[in-house]
């Protein structure tokens, strides 16, 4: 399970729909629909914040606005819960080591969108996240 800190624009179609999947299965797992995934570390900032199911509605909403900008149709109706107004913080270091995880998966699946990721100047964030100065987040699996 990946749920990215970086805007979902920089991901390609396959990666989209993927996160939209797991983004999906987090949701149910926060509501306690499953019996899987419970400890996931991608999990942790959702359940750590002050509303976990108003925090992956959030993340969700931004997720499928991206995917109609691209003309795709991801039902809506699937999301559960209010959105939050607030942001969740997640460190540079985070950032950083996000933004490298996906171009290398972008190397071997689209080369197009990685060229145009390697132009980019600031890397921009899902909409519910805000940038603090850190190191990769604890919960981050670094293989």
């Amino acid at each position: 399970m990946r749920l990215w800190s970086i805007h979902p624009r920089y991901l390609d179609a396959k990666g989209l729909v993927a996160l939209w999947r797991e983004a999906l299965l987090a949701q149910n797992v926060l509501l306690g629909k499953t019996i899987g995934y419970k400890n996931h570390p991608q999990l942790t900032r959702f359940k750590e914040a002050r509303n976990p199911e108003g925090a992956i509605a959030s993340y969700l909403r931004g997720i499928e606005k991206e995917a109609k900008a691209r003309g795709y149709n991801f039902d809506k109706s699937k999301i559960n819960g209010k959105y939050i107004r607030y942001p969740i913080s997640v460190t540079s270091g985070q950032i950083k080591f996000e933004f490298s995880h996906l171009k290398k998966k972008l190397k071997e699946r689209d080369r197009e969108k990685l060229l145009l990721l390697t132009s980019e100047q600031e890397i921009v964030l899902h909409p519910l996240f805000e940038e603090v100065s850190g190191k990769i987040e604890s919960w981050e699996i670094q293989k």
